[in-house]
This record gives C-alpha cells, structure tokens and sequence, in this order.
C-alpha cells in the first residue's frame, strides 16, 4: 500500500513525468524521422540486384492494407463478365505495368505514393516465364531506390480472369 506521503509525492511528479514523456513521443515523431527503415542483415553483400527487401521497420505513419490488384479495371463486374478485359494487353511486361498502375492509384487514393509501399504479394501463374518481364516493369515503377519486402507465390489461376498472370496486394504505410 502506498502511504499518504508516497501518493502525495505521485501526484507531485506525475505531470512532470508525463510531460517528459510526451516531449520525448513528440520529439521522436519529428518530421526529419523517415517513415520506414529498410533492414539488411550484418555481413551481407549489397551489390545484388534485389528486387526485395529483407525487411522493413515502420517508425511512424497510418498502415494502408491494399486489396489484390491485377492489371484488370479496379472495379468490374461481380461476377466476373471476360468480355470487360477483352481490351487488355495479356502480356506479362503490359500486366505488371497497368497492375502496378492499379497499385498506385490505390495507394494515392489513400493519401500515399507507390514509394509508400512496404510489403508486397505477388501472386504469379508462371513465375518461370514470366518472372523477369515482371520483375522489369516493377522495378521501373518504384525507382531505383525502393524496393519494399515481398512475397512470390506461384498459382495456377487468378480468379478474375484466367488470362490474368499476376495480381499484386500490398502494405503501405501512409503520411499521418
């Protein structure tokens, strides 16, 4: 139990506590603090041409979870009608770009740039065939310096569309 004198003495520095708390939230959150770290393991050479990250760490900003997005219009019939992706180049390069176009806009649309992105899952139907051409029109579309922690899985099929070779859903992690 605490005596008089010891809750007293709580209620004396309890502001002084918490003021100094919230100086040190509020310094640690300074605008010259970037969002996000990108980690690389200790003695690892850095001169691959990654198309990854091994990991992120996110020290401030409002986590954006973006639905799969392929290179299919956003928003389309429920159920799927194919003749609505009639129009679209089916070939892996022209894919990855307008599904990474599709990922943008998500992106913006929640307050954010592609830049933004931390984690990627790209879900592919022929990795081995398509993989470079993907991984091509990616890295145009981030730059040569981003490159966000990812996942690749190989599937046999994309629900919407079985032309479709890749959908992408992705963490961003946004301005406050």
């Amino acid at each position: 139990m605490y005596s008089m004198n010891d809750k007293s003495r709580l209620y004396r520095y309890l502001p002084v506590g918490l003021s100094a708390a919230l100086l040190a939230l509020v310094a640690g959150c300074s605008n010259d603090t970037p969002r996000f770290e990108y980690i690389h393991m200790e003695g690892v050479e850095l001169g691959y041409n990654m198309p990854y990250t091994p990991a992120i760490k996110v020290h401030s900003g409002k986590l954006v979870f973006v639905s799969g997005v392929t290179a299919a219009p956003v928003y389309h019939s429920h159920p799927h009608v194919p003749s609505e992706f009639d129009h679209l180049d089916f070939s892996a390069g022209a894919q990855a770009t307008q599904t990474m176009e599709n990922l943008r806009m998500a992106v913006e649309a929640a307050g954010g740039e592609l830049t933004d992105v931390v984690h990627l899952n790209r879900f592919m139907v022929d990795q081995a065939a398509d993989q470079d051409a993907i991984n091509a029109a990616i890295a145009e579309a981030w730059g040569s310096d981003h490159r966000p922690a990812s996942t690749s899985v190989e599937i046999p099929r994309l629900a919407t569309d079985p032309r479709l070779l890749l959908e992408i859903s992705a963490i961003a992690v946004v301005p406050d």
